[in-house]
């Protein structure tokens, strides 16, 4: 669709809404308009900012606008927020009127519906009025409201627990035995690039030493230690080991409530490794089937069977680790609602505590995308979730994160749901922006929060392993940057 803007350059919060709408669509900005194409135009004054959308698709129109204060706005930041919501308003009343669809997020295009509720908790709103804001202010759904909600206390609750000095540290490994379809990280196959993890970890581990003496003389605590990827699990044993060990060596984690290490794939699981996790104090493992669909997992490239994952959940469990994670993606390619009910009604008899469920996001970098792999559609991947939802419940489960990604099917959302005290804390801190994240490794950024003065910043990590490897420089800085934040704080 061809966007026009006028008065503004607010991109991300009108493409949002675009494809909430229509997520077949993609922004386009250049050549004539066709008969799909949306002039968005923000008017400001003083006082109230208003936007105004024309929109024309397949031979309907229809012009809508949505006004908001700004008197009150404590800042810069604030007003731009505002401004955004009479654009996205807008958006939304103009693509409601011509599609005579509600999305089930309603206006709200953020990653971060939860954030959003906490907020509105924080400054003094009760459940009742938040949950009147999202309906009359958001249009958002019944059920999408509830998510919120619950998600956002259990950040209240996590966040009355953190002092100003917390951090959570997070290493990556950028290493699979196989690529996903869906997949767009950095992260490469042991088949091609197995010559690649020895210096990687050889160079992983002296910044785990410097991070740790930075760590130790910016007087910073460790709240939550996270290592993902990837897999790690890719690692051998004694791979894994000797990290672990330059790990525990070089931070303090006598304060550390949470020890988790995501051993994903089934194939890459085994005793010997998953001792050494426990050895070195792991209390928490994700394993992510992501489906038990025998076709499901054949097309989206994974190499396993069902009955691979169900060994590695008897094995993670027999030995004793006290959380255990499963992953699951509403909308895989060759998934039906069939199948995932099958899937999930599986896993619930593993005795895992904690299962995410993710909506697939179509990742520009993905073979589903590249190659065009057939996907359900979006009615599908509702009813996959509206069955995730009672069926969780009706368990014991209840939402205690929640995120939202671009291009997801159907515009929905990933949820963390848990038994009532297993919630994963890293997963809440990172997604609530509760304080910052030291990221490690290759492919990561490091989130540097400031949840007095709201302020957040960003450093990006080299992209690949070998780049990784032959950039120390590279690292010394962020650790310099993430440094120079935390003693500002102070100030």
């Amino acid at each position: 669709m061809k966007l026009v803007f006028r008065g503004h350059d607010d991109r991300y919060a009108v493409e949002q809404s675009l494809l909430a709408f229509f997520p077949e669509e993609r922004p386009v900005y250049e050549g004539e308009d066709g008969p799909r194409h949306a002039e968005v135009t923000l008017h400001q004054g003083a006082v109230y900012a208003t936007g105004v959308t024309a929109l024309t698709y397949d031979g309907k129109t229809a012009r809508a606008s949505a006004r908001v204060s700004l008197a009150g706005a404590a800042d810069e930041y604030e007003r731009e927020r505002l401004r955004q919501r009479a654009l996205k308003l807008s958006f939304f009343r103009a693509a409601r009127d011509i599609t005579g669809a509600t999305p089930s997020w309603g206006a709200l295009t953020g990653i971060r519906p939860a954030k959003l509720v906490r907020t509105m908790l924080e400054e003094g709103y009760t459940p009742a009025r938040a949950d009147r804001e999202l309906r009359d202010v958001y249009c958002v759904s019944p059920a999408r409201r509830r998510l919120a909600l619950e998600s956002a206390q259990a950040g209240l609750r996590a966040k009355a627990d953190l002092r100003a000095e917390d951090i959570s540290l997070y290493i990556g490994i950028p290493f699979c035995p196989t690529r996903c379809a869906y997949c767009s990280f950095v992260s490469a196959s042991v088949e091609k690039s197995f010559a690649l993890i020895p210096p990687y970890l050889e160079a992983l581990t002296a910044e785990v030493e410097a991070a740790g003496r930075m760590v130790k003389e910016a007087g910073l605590r460790i709240k939550s230690f996270y290592m993902g990827g990837g897999t790690p699990t890719t690692l051998s044993a004694s791979q894994m080991d000797a990290l672990l060990t330059a790990v525990n060596r070089n931070f303090d984690l006598s304060d550390c409530v949470e020890y988790c290490i995501e051993a994903g794939r089934p194939d890459t699981i085994d005793r010997e490794k998953l001792q050494v996790l426990l050895d070195h104090g792991a209390d928490r493992i994700s394993v992510n089937p992501q489906s038990l669909e025998p076709r499901v997992l054949s097309a989206i490239g994974r190499k396993h069977s069902p009955e691979d994952i169900e060994k590695a959940m008897e094995l993670a469990t027999s030995m004793g680790f006290p959380h255990v994670n499963m992953d699951l993606i509403a909308g895989l390619p060759a998934d039906t609602p069939e199948g995932f009910r099958r899937t999930l009604d599986t896993c619930l008899t593993f005795g895992a505590d904690n299962i995410t469920v993710h909506t697939l996001s179509l990742k520009k970098g993905s073979r589903i995308l590249l190659e065009g792999l057939p996907i359900p559609t979006a009615e599908a991947v509702a009813e996959m979730l509206d069955y995730a939802d009672p069926a969780l419940r009706a368990r014991g489960f209840a939402p205690y994160y929640l995120y939202r990604q671009k291009y997801m099917s159907g515009s929905f959302e990933n949820v963390g749901w848990c038994i009532s005290g297993a919630e994963g804390l890293y997963n809440i801190y990172i997604m609530e922006e509760l304080h910052s994240i030291l990221s490690l490794g290759a492919g990561g950024s490091t989130k540097m929060v400031d949840p007095v003065r709201g302020r957040i910043e960003r450093v990006f990590h080299a992209k690949y392993p070998t780049e990784y490897i032959q950039r120390p420089e590279k690292i010394a800085e962020n650790l310099a940057a993430f440094r120079a934040f935390h003693e500002k704080m102070k100030r």
